[in-house]
């Protein structure tokens, strides 16, 4: 999904994509699967939902804010957004604010090991928070001055990306102890993170690609572009990033990636 309504779909995720029509011109720039159910995310609060990816329901969300992640897990889709927003839904159809306890940017959400876990920025300051359940949040202390803006779960260990090549890792399984990787071979700017097949993960401006095994040792990979990619995911034992001018890549390992045509040069967010 990206800018300007834009869903395009694929039942191999490789070769060959088809566009949707969503009917909307807003931004898109989240979209999750879950309980029978696609959700995409976006400008103005839009929530589209879709049983198949082809055909797309409009959603009322209750906020004109900007809505920018999306997970579902644990029986709940939440979505998160700027303001502070927070929403739950257990369909996807009926949505519910809750507080978060901060007015500023929510970008990424995840959940792992009974526990959703949200990042971003509040002014100079990287955020977390923790739930649950999904409704009561907690702030955790980052450590970090720098923007937050992905983050995801595996292998016993939480790990969000963001500004200057940032990444830090929870390992105590309840997100509320987080350290930094010293050295994670870049300072470009890392916008989304993934885990799947043994492998963390995540990409990043001018096709910045890194993947680790642990979370804590990162390898750079030649992704053979420069285009901004802004998320990354896993299914059909493939990893796809997309970004920038409609840019797609996948890849069967996270190390070896192949670009695909995307039949659209429009941005796409995730």
């Amino acid at each position: 999904v990206g800018e300007s309504g834009t869903i395009l779909t694929s039942s191999d995720g490789i070769f060959s994509w088809t566009k949707r029509t969503s009917g909307t011109f807003d931004y898109l720039s989240g979209v999750t699967y879950g309980n029978g159910l696609f959700v995409t995310v976006g400008l103005s609060g839009t929530i589209l939902t879709s049983p198949d990816g082809t055909t797309w329901t409009q959603r009322n969300s209750g906020t004109s804010d900007l809505l920018i992640g999306v997970t579902y897990e644990n029986g709940l889709f939440v979505t998160v957004g700027e303001s502070g927003t927070i929403l739950t839904s257990p369909d996807g159809t009926t949505w519910t604010e809750r507080t978060s306890g901060t007015p500023e940017y929510l970008i990424g959400v995840t959940y792992g090991n009974g526990l959703f876990v949200t990042v971003g920025y509040w002014g100079s300051s990287g955020i977390i928070f923790t739930s649950p359940d999904g409704i009561t949040w907690t702030e955790r202390n980052s450590g970090t001055s720098l923007y937050l803006l992905g983050v995801t779960y595996g292998n016993g260990l939480f790990v969000t990306v963001g500004d200057s090549g940032t990444i830090l890792t929870s390992s105590n399984g309840y997100g509320t102890s987080w350290t930094r990787i010293d050295d994670s071979g870049t300072r470009k700017k890392l916008n989304g993170i993934t885990y799947a097949n043994s492998t963390f993960v995540t990409v990043g401006t001018s096709g910045t690609i890194l993947t680790s095994s642990d979370g804590t040792t990162w390898t750079s990979r030649t992704s053979g572009t420069t285009n901004n990619l802004n998320g990354v995911t896993y299914g059909n034992s493939t990893f796809v990033t997309v970004g920038q001018s409609g840019t797609i890549l996948t890849s069967s390992d996270g190390t070896t990636w192949t670009s695909r045509t995307s039949g659209t040069s429009k941005l796409s967010l995730e």
